[in-house]
């Protein structure tokens, strides 16, 4: 009991900045936990990485701006090149990967990585991934507007597969309405 009191008066204490981190899945960092993490060595490569990336909130904040802007507009100008599948698939593409990159500013990338191969959506992350591979290979070297532009009807697929997985249970609710809109009997 004497434990959660002094996690309450913890939690209290926490200036608003620090509150509104820990609503968004930041972690907030004190002088215990920092010291306590400084004193563990792991040497796993994403450990190391996530020890490197250390930023302030400002520029976190700043970084994700700046990347999911660049992403929005790399997208939203691959618009204007809608039929010439190749360089439509190039730029949608890149704009899914830096807006991807940017929610990385916000929770780290070790974060990023874990939440990304969580077994909830391990399988949503590899054929995001794999799309985004495939459109850039059939757009970079194939060079098939068909295969092109198929590809990137599988991506953006499987970007909102992907992005239906971080809403509680709406993935099972697009497959119930989906199947219902598909289920005929004759």
């Amino acid at each position: 009991m004497e434990r959660l009191s002094e996690a309450f008066d913890k939690v209290k204490s926490y200036q608003p900045v620090e509150k509104m981190k820990m609503l968004v899945g930041m972690e907030v960092y004190d002088e215990e936990s920092a010291a306590v993490n400084s004193a563990v060595d792991d040497s796993s490569f994403m450990d190391e990485f996530n020890r490197n990336c250390t930023l302030s909130t400002k520029q976190r904040i700043q970084g994700f701006a700046i990347c999911f802007v660049a992403g929005l507009t790399c997208t939203f100008l691959s618009m204007l090149v809608f039929f010439n599948p190749i360089k439509f698939g190039i730029a949608f593409t890149l704009g899914n990967l830096l807006a991807i990159g940017s929610t990385a500013f916000l929770i780290g990338p070790k974060r990023q990585v874990a939440m990304m191969l969580d077994p909830v959506r391990i399988y949503a992350t590899a054929l995001y991934l794999a799309s985004m591979i495939i459109a850039l290979f059939c757009a970079l070297y194939v060079h098939n507007k068909l295969l092109t532009l198929l590809a990137i009807t599988l991506e953006f697929g499987a970007l909102t597969w992907y992005s239906l997985s971080y809403i509680p249970f709406a993935r099972s609710m697009v497959s119930r309405v989906l199947v219902s809109c598909f289920d005929t009997e004759f």
